[in-house]
């Protein structure tokens, strides 16, 4: 009888204990929900992002390795950023966190030639991103659908910080625009005998290709069910954490959740307004008129002496 007794007492601790346990799960799920319904719920990810660079070859025989230092430390602050992606449940803007600029920095420059990019506002409700862009001293708004790609999910997951992140990998298209994702070009055979040619000019654009695709490889929160990230990603079912694009690696470091000043998330403004499209043709015609203007410089100076 005593023996049944603690028997049931026993069961109904470990009934109660696990009821708890689950009681403790709901409600933190329920204030997880509660949280993200909240119609003025707004977060901030912090985020590192750094692209390098293969230095080994540029410039060939002309430079010297000081030189390439030199060049590779001037191009850090454009290669190596801190931006803040301000979202909701609908909207986000991912901006580059303000600075002090250092005299000649800002944008990004070959051979004369500068673009930097602006605000980047994603609404994906409406499907829609818009960017503000400066190119050869002219500020665009492309505005234009939000850029879709297909996400394979997959189960493996690592910690990020506080979150659980689960990876997933998409393949991205490229254009000759994505000067990002630009790498060395392979001057084998034929090409290494082009690049001795004498003819061969200074244009920095012949030391550089761009792929026609490339592997990206997210990693997302659940914890955080919103469907933004950094820069044009997004479209998983969790606010992604890290994003490793070609020699790019964007990494969050800090989450704010409804922090207490709330920042009114707008679209940008400024610039002409083109489809991503209509400025993709801008600015290859504009490289290839520099690419011109290069080579006949390179013709015109060849047959001069000094």
């Amino acid at each position: 009888m005593v023996k049944t007794y603690f028997y049931f007492l026993i069961k109904d601790y470990i009934v109660m204990k696990s009821c708890s346990k689950i009681f403790a799960s709901l409600i933190l799920m329920l204030l997880t929900v509660t949280v993200f319904a909240q119609q003025d719920f707004q977060g901030k990810a912090y985020y590192f992002s750094k692209t390098t660079l293969d230095m080994d070859n540029f410039g060939g025989r002309q430079m010297s390795d000081q030189q390439k230092k030199q060049i590779a430390e001037r191009m850090k602050s454009m290669f190596e950023k801190t931006f803040i992606l301000t979202f909701n449940k609908e909207e986000s803007i991912y901006k580059e966190e303000e600075k002090l600029e250092a005299p000649g920095g800002g944008g990004m420059r070959f051979g004369g030639m500068s673009m930097g990019g602006g605000d980047q506002y994603k609404n994906v409700k409406e499907n829609k991103m818009m960017v503000e862009n400066e190119f050869f001293g002219k500020q665009f708004l492309v505005n234009d659908e939000l850029p879709k790609l297909e996400w394979v999910m997959t189960a493996e997951t690592k910690q990020i910080g506080k979150y659980l992140a689960m990876k997933a990998t998409a393949v991205k298209k490229l254009d000759d625009t994505d000067f990002m994702s630009a790498r060395r070009r392979n001057r084998g055979g034929e090409n290494e005998e082009k690049a001795k040619d004498s003819t061969k000019t200074d244009n920095p654009m012949d030391e550089i290709e761009i792929p026609k695709e490339q592997t990206v490889t997210a990693w997302y929160t659940p914890q955080i069910p919103i469907n933004q990230g950094p820069g044009e990603y997004w479209g998983l079912p969790g606010l992604i954490l890290e994003v490793s694009a070609g020699r790019t690696t964007i990494l969050c470091s800090k989450i704010v959740m409804n922090p207490g000043e709330k920042e009114e998330i707008k679209a940008p403004s400024k610039g002409k307004e083109v489809t991503q499209a209509e400025y993709s043709e801008i600015v290859k015609k504009k490289m290839k008129e520099m690419s011109e203007m290069f080579r006949g410089r390179g013709r015109d100076g060849g047959g001069r002496h000094n």
